[in-house]
C-alpha cells in the first residue's frame, strides 16, 4: 500500500481498495512533511490502527474508497500530535497461531483452512504453531520464515477434557514471551479458543474478574501484539451453557478489543468452516496503518489511547492503551 500526501489529503492504495484520509496535524503540507524538533518532554509512539466503515462491517465486504475525514489521536484524554500515518498491510508480519487443545473435534475440519492462511502471508513473515495445553503451551513449530513448514506443523486436536487448559490466557501470555526474539514490527496472535477462564469457578468467569485475562492484555498491549480470537466450543463450553459461552465469547472480545485485533464468532458452536472468518481477518490485515504520533506524557506506566475519525460511520480498530517503560 502507498501513502501519498496531498495538502490535508492522504490517498492510500491496497490491492482493490482506496483510502482517503485527511489530518488536522498535517495543515497545509505537501508532498514532503517535514520531521518536527523533538524536545525533552515528549516522544514518539506508533501504534497499529486499522480502519473501516460501519457499512464494510456489516456487509462483510471491502469498499472501493472510503472517506476516514480527519483522524485525531488523544491520549489519557488529551489530543496529540500525528506525525505519521503509513500502510504496513504488505509488510511482514509475525503470527503466533494458538490452538487449544481441548476444542470439539469438529476443529480438526478447519485445518485446511488454517493452513492456507499461513501459506498466504507476506513474504518474511514468521510464524509460530503452538497448542494449549493443561498447564503450558505445546510448541510445534518455533517461529520461522517458512510459512509451508509452519503450515505443515499443524495437527489434529486431542478434544479431550483430560488436556484441557485452566485457561487459555496463560498460555498466551507464553506465547507473548517468545516475540522478544523477533524484529520489531508487525506483530499478532491468532487465537483458535472458546476463550472461558475457570480458574477460579464459574463464578468468576466472566471477562471484568479474569485476573489472566487481564495480564494477558497488559502483556499483549506492552509488546506491541494485536490478538484475534476464532471462538470455538470446547470441554466446558461445548454443552450449551449459555452462561459460560457468553462468558467465553465476551472474554474473545474483550482482548480483541483492547489489544487492536478482533474477535470472530459464529454462534455459540464451532461454525462449519473458518473460511469466513479468514475473509474477514485478511481484510483487517490489508487495513492495516501504523501511526506515528507525539505523546506529551513522560511518565512510566500505563497510557490509555483513542484514535478517532471526523466522519461518524468510519470505525477505526486499535490498541486501546499501552504501557511505556522510560529509558535511563
Amino acid at each position: 500500500m502507498m501513502l501519498k500526501y496531498c495538502k490535508r489529503t492522504i490517498v492510500a492504495a491496497a490491492f482493490s481498495s482506496l483510502l482517503l484520509l485527511s489530518f488536522q496535524s498535517f495543515g497545509q503540507e505537501s508532498e514532503a512533511t517535514p520531521k518536527p524538533r523533538l524536545e525533552e518532554d515528549v516522544r514518539v509512539v506508533t501504534i497499529p490502527i486499522s480502519i473501516f466503515t460501519e457499512k464494510e462491517l456489516d456487509k462483510k465486504q471491502a469498499e472501493e474508497f472510503v472517506e476516514a475525514g480527519e483522524i485525531t489521536v488523544e491520549e489519557d484524554g488529551e489530543e496529540q500530535q500525528i506525525l505519521s500515518i503509513r500502510s504496513v498491510s504488505n509488510q511482514p508480519i509475525a503470527l503466533a497461531v494458538l490452538i487449544q487443545e481441548d476444542l470439539t473435534m469438529n476443529i480438526n475440519n478447519q485445518l485446511k483452512d488454517l493452513g492456507e492462511f499461513i501459506r498466504r502471508l507476506p513474504e518474511g513473515s514468521r510464524v509460530m504453531v503452538a497448542y494449549l495445553r493443561s498447564g503450558t503451551i505445546q510448541i510445534r513449530q518455533k517461529f520461522t520464515k517458512d510459512l509451508e513448514e509452519a503450515a505443515d506443523s499443524l495437527r489434529i486436536v486431542a478434544g479431550s477434557p483430560a488436556v484441557a487448559p485452566r485457561n487459555p490466557y496463560d498460555g498466551v501470555k507464553e506465547a507473548i514471551e517468545r516475540f522478544e526474539g523477533v524484529p520489531t514490527g508487525r506483530r499478532a496472535i491468532l487465537l483458535i479458543s472458546d476463550g472461558l477462564d475457570l480458574s477460579n469457578g464459574v463464578n468468576s468467569s466472566s471477562p471484568t474478574l479474569s485476573q489472566a485475562l487481564d495480564t494477558a492484555i497488559l502483556r499483549a498491549q506492552r509488546n506491541g501484539v494485536a490478538i484475534y480470537g476464532f471462538y470455538a466450543s470446547a470441554t466446558y463450553t461445548s454443552g450449551g451453557n449459555s452462561r459460560l459461552i457468553g462468558n467465553a465469547q465476551s472474554s474473545l472480545l474483550r482482548i480483541a478489543r483492547e489489544t487492536g485485533g478482533k474477535a470472530f464468532f459464529q454462534g455459540s458452536l464451532t461454525p462449519v468452516s473458518f473460511e469466513p472468518f479468514f475473509r474477514d481477518l485478511d481484510r483487517a490485515l490489508n487495513r492495516q496503518f501504523a501511526l506515528s504520533y507525539l505523546s506529551t506524557h513522560m511518565k512510566k506506566g500505563y497510557h490509555k489511547v483513542e484514535v478517532l475519525s471526523s466522519n461518524p460511520v468510519v470505525k477505526i480498530e486499535h490498541p486501546k492503551g499501552y504501557y511505556y517503560r522510560r529509558r535511563r
